[in-house]
């Protein structure tokens, strides 16, 4: 038979042969296009384009798609080593034999044409089959209309096929440069040939735990500001760079020293655990770094996902605590009149309104320095400095209306509430108006309190009466070069919240109709339907939840697979080992007990490095959280992360004693 028609066999038969290494990245493959497929899918549907509030949906999903092809293709490629330093024997076999190196070439070109059709026909179809119940189950997760007809479009194949044709062509351009480049007796000992210990091993020490240590600091002494964001990428590369350099010196360095202990060293067990882990030492501190990193990252992302699916409904409600407000400015609405409205649209709608505020409030752009308040310098517009913030101001008789309690305040006194962290101080300089605070409120119901809310924190000061707020006012007006003063006094705002009981449907039509009654008085100036703010905001959790459970899927397999994957060559490269054991009077169980030893001493390092990433990244985590989506529960996140940390735990050991198996049956050539 020509090569040109036996190469295409050799390739399949090849595939075959060496399933338990195959098998596994088809599966991954076949997850990783599943997966592609399903989000590229529901972008190009244009059901969700046109649903109501689905704009925040496909945001997150389309940056979700840019975020996976990177991750897929990383991983794929990684993956995509583990085939090729497992072949290289074989390769080395074919070319003493006769093939030249374009003829392995070639055959490498059908092997990854096979592995890309299998991967592309069986994602494509189980997302055929699985896209419309995902697509479901993101409508049903972010509130939106069900009753919606799934359609599959060109394009969504089309962008699939390319991307993964573009992976695999990558995946095959890294083999051929391996196996190109390398001569047929390093083919043929490749898988035989040990690591030498690495240059220069104190200066990697140094680095990697200076590079923790600043990664953990960034972390830990993050700020909810504007540069969160840049400093979460800083922290994680640190992070990632320390973890590889003290990995590779930190556990080669305690590997030598078990090697220095004699009488632990020369036992069987021992001996053939400690040698072997020497013997490939920069590859296992690679694959323990990898199991780390993507350990760190399952259980913060289900960290997230737990705590935004457990918070949902205090996170819409801390963001929007009334069902609707409204503001009148130079004409007020009587409060009476006000009263009256919504009375006669509780009888008609069997609705109750729970809670109904009505008060004039100035509200005033400042910065606060120490125990002073003084002119901001962006001119009142959105601000990201941490000390910026909306002041407003009301009366005593308006705040003893709202809270139903006295405040008893002198003319130099004044209630002072945060809803972030504490003022802190006895005294306020105002401007240059000097008042003392009498208490600092820890809770006033229209202004939310979390002491980690700092970009949409703002402060409310209660003063005595009319007079003193006028000169509070008068004296920021002064400040901020506000000339036209007097009718600038004038413009303070009449504000109405209402908390109605009931489902979402009659307080839709209850304020659907209170809404055309405001818009019909005189003086109006705005309104805000919050129970439709909530909506949104759940629309777009809950695309970040269904992110989360996928993002969270697809870590968990690239953990399994790496940890797979260095079950097996660990297992090819330590069979010889044993046999020599075993032939010189190894039984059975003491291969099976230095097995153990050997997952125990593996098991333990990744786990534990991935708990301390996680506790020294949750700081910055719950001020990403703070920042993306107003999540400022530091009581739920943390028992959510003792929760995943302890499940995760229970699942990774479970896991590794099952690819433990196979390093097993590999060594007792079963």
């Amino acid at each position: 038979m020509k090569k040109g028609k036996i190469l295409p066999v050799m390739a399949w038969k090849g595939i075959l042969r060496n399933g338990n290494v195959y098998f596994p990245y088809l599966i991954a493959g076949i997850f990783s296009v599943f997966t592609y497929f399903v989000f590229t899918s529901i972008l190009h549907n244009d059901i969700i384009k046109v649903l109501p509030r689905s704009g925040y949906a496909w945001m997150m999903l389309y940056m979700g798609k840019g975020i996976l092809s990177l991750i897929l293709i990383l991983f794929l490629v990684y993956a995509n080593s583990f085939l090729v330093k497992r072949r290289q024997k074989e390769f080395g076999l074919y070319h003493i034999l006769g093939l030249e190196k374009k003829h392995i070439g070639i055959m490498l070109f059908f092997e990854t044409f096979l592995l890309y059709a299998g991967a592309v026909a069986g994602g494509v179809l189980f997302g055929m089959v699985l896209s419309k119940l995902l697509f479901l189950m993101l409508l049903r997760m972010c509130n939106l209309s069900v009753d919606v007809r799934f359609v599959f479009y060109p394009a969504a194949f089309r962008e699939t096929i390319v991307y993964f044709l573009w992976v695999f062509g990558v995946n095959f351009a890294v083999g051929l440069l391996q196996v190109g480049k390398a001569r047929p007796i390093e083919l043929m000992s490749g898988s035989k040939k040990g690591e030498k210990e690495p240059r220069f091993l104190p200066v990697y020490a140094l680095a990697g735990m200076a590079a923790l240590v600043f990664g953990y600091y960034c972390s830990v002494t993050s700020k909810l500001d504007s540069m969160i964001f840049l400093n979460f990428v800083l922290a994680v590369s640190l992070v990632i760079v320390g973890t590889y350099l003290l990995f590779a010196s930190g556990s080669i360095a305690f590997l030598k020293w078990m090697k220095g202990r004699k009488k632990f060293y020369y036992k069987p067990g021992n001996f053939v655990t400690i040698s072997g882990m020497l013997y490939r030492m920069k590859k296992n501190a690679a694959g323990l770094s990898n199991i780390c990193i993507f350990s760190t990252m399952v259980i913060i992302t289900l960290i997230c996902t737990v705590s935004l699916h457990l918070g949902m409904d205090s996170l819409v409600h801390f963001v929007h605590p009334y069902d609707m407000t409204v503001l009148y400015g130079e004409e007020k609405a009587a409060e009476e009149e006000v009263a009256q409205e919504i009375a006669a649209l509780e009888e008609k709608y069997g609705l109750a309104a729970t809670r109904v505020d009505i008060y004039d409030r100035m509200r005033l752009a400042v910065r606060k320095e120490g125990d002073r308040f003084v002119m901001r310098q962006d001119n009142g517009g959105f601000s990201d400095h941490a000390e910026d913030y909306g002041l407003e101001i009301i009366t005593a008789p308006e705040y003893e209306r709202i809270e139903n309690r006295m405040a008893n305040l002198q003319d130099n006194e004044v209630l002072l509430h945060c809803s972030g962290r504490d003022y802190g101080y006895d005294s306020v300089d105002f401007m240059g108006v000097k008042l003392q605070v009498k208490e600092e409120l820890t809770s006033f119901f229209p202004y939310p309190k979390a002491a980690d809310n700092t970009f949409g924190a703002c402060y409310v000061m209660v003063v005595k009466d009319r007079q003193v707020q006028e000169q509070c006012v008068r004296a920021w007006a002064e400040a901020n070069g506000v000339t036209e003063l007097e009718s600038f006094l004038e413009s303070d705002y009449r504000f109405i919240g209402i908390v109605l009981a009931g489902e979402d449907a009659q307080k839709n039509a209850f304020l659907g109709e209170f809404a055309q009654w405001c818009q019909s008085r005189p003086g109006f100036f705005d309104l805000t339907d919050n129970v439709e703010g909530r909506r949104d905001l759940g629309t777009m959790y809950g695309a970040l939840l269904f992110l989360g459970i996928l993002f969270g899927l697809i870590f968990f397999m690239c953990l399994i697979l790496i940890m797979y994957y260095k079950q097996i060559t660990e297992g090819y490269e330590d069979r010889n080992s044993f046999d020599i054991m075993q032939k010189v009077g190894m039984s059975d169980r003491e291969i099976l007990g230095t097995v153990r030893r050997q997952i125990l001493m593996v098991f333990g390092l990744p786990l534990a490095g991935a708990v301390m990433h996680t506790a020294a990244g949750m700081v910055m985590v719950k001020g990403l959280m703070g920042a993306a989506v107003s999540f400022f529960r530091a009581d739920l996140l943390f028992w959510c992360t003792v929760g995943v940390i302890i499940v995760f735990m229970a699942v990774y050991g479970v896991s590794y004693t099952m690819t433990a198996k196979t390093y097993y049956r590999i060594v007792r050539h079963e």
